[in-house]
């Protein structure tokens, strides 16, 4: 159902260290608030919605089914996190550039409405929201806004039943991977003509993935969720 995020210290050394890689050989070149290429450190809160879509099938013979099937109203919910964020970007003209987004995000789902209260249902969600926009620019001096659109494919890793599922006989939790849609829009704030800036930047994301539970290999519930979260970034730039 939703799904959210605790990031673990492996994932915020590993972007770290992606960093680093990248922003070494930047060295070599001199920065220019006109370049081809930016590359911006961001600190990331995610707000997902996580509700329950569609409920794709349930089994009534299974003690996760029949309970739900009980249950008038029955919803879900992400928790929020904030998450570090690398953004590597390269202009094809001042006006016109592309951006990819790299980070991990950790989250778990509990029960909302008519199931408030009922706990943790998937426990260690990991998150690669990939993502590309084409980016529009309106260059104002230092300032210069963007808009920007493009599709983003959700990788999950690491899923398990929370201890709520397990109560109710769930040994395995399945997330699909999911294809959607990112929105964008924000600005840049030039530091300067060495390259240096500030980065304003928020996503809302269109990305509607599926979880499946079994209990002993039977599929008790499969659901849609829209998880549809919002994506919001500050950090520093350099353009080279």
């Amino acid at each position: 159902m939703n799904k959210f995020f605790s990031v673990a210290p492996h994932v915020a050394l590993a972007a770290a260290l992606a960093t680093t890689a990248l922003v070494a050989p930047v060295a070599a070149h001199a920065g220019s608030a006109d370049g081809k290429w930016q590359v911006k450190v961001l600190g990331t809160a995610v707000l997902p919605d996580g509700k329950i879509d569609e409920i794709k099938s349930i089994d009534t013979t299974t003690t996760l089914g029949s309970t739900l099937a009980a249950v008038t109203g029955p919803d879900t919910r992400a928790n929020d996190n904030v998450v570090p964020t690398l953004a590597v970007e390269y202009f094809f003209s001042p006006n016109v550039s592309v951006e990819t987004i790299c980070c991990f995000t950790g989250h778990h789902v509990e029960g909302d409405k008519g199931l408030a209260g009922a706990g943790h249902l998937v426990d260690h969600v990991l998150i690669l929201p990939a993502t590309v926009t084409a980016k529009a620019h309106l260059p104002l001096g230092p300032i210069k806004p963007y808009v920007g659109a493009g599709p983003a494919l959700f990788f999950v890793f690491g899923e398990k039943p929370g201890d709520t599922a397990k109560a109710l006989g769930v040994d395995k939790v399945k997330m699909s991977n999911s294809l959607g849609v990112a929105l964008q829009g924000g600005v840049d704030i030039a530091l300067g003509d060495k390259g240096f800036g500030l980065s304003l930047d928020a996503k809302k994301y269109f990305i509607k993935p599926t979880a499946k539970f079994y209990d002993n290999g039977t599929l008790a519930l499969e659901t849609k969720h829209k998880l549809d979260p919002w994506v919001l970034s500050a950090g520093v730039s350099y353009r080279f």
